[in-house]
């Protein structure tokens, strides 16, 4: 689901790009220095946004293992014998 998002934004930005791009009547000889400039503001967000979502899976790692301690005793305790009660062979 995450790439889908990403994807969508990726593709938003870069439409909106190319319509401002087309729809300007001067030409000025930057354009390299501006597509470099947005680079650099792309790998700045990148870089902040990493730890957040290393984050939020370690989060959802540790919660998913959380349930998953929940589960297991009460499921053993289903299979431990009841005091009192002898198995007959």
């Amino acid at each position: 689901m995450g790439g889908k998002i990403f994807a969508t934004t990726v593709a938003g930005v870069m439409g909106s790009v190319a319509e401002a791009c087309a729809a300007t009547a001067r030409q000025d000889n930057s354009s390299l220095v501006v597509w470099i400039f947005l680079g650099f503001c792309a790998l700045i967000i990148m870089a902040q946004l990493l730890p957040v979502l290393r984050t939020l899976l370690q989060a959802a790692r540790s919660q998913r293992e959380r349930r998953a301690q929940q589960i297991m005793p009460s499921s053993r305790l289903a299979e431990a014998p009841v005091a009192g009660k002898e198995k007959k062979s």
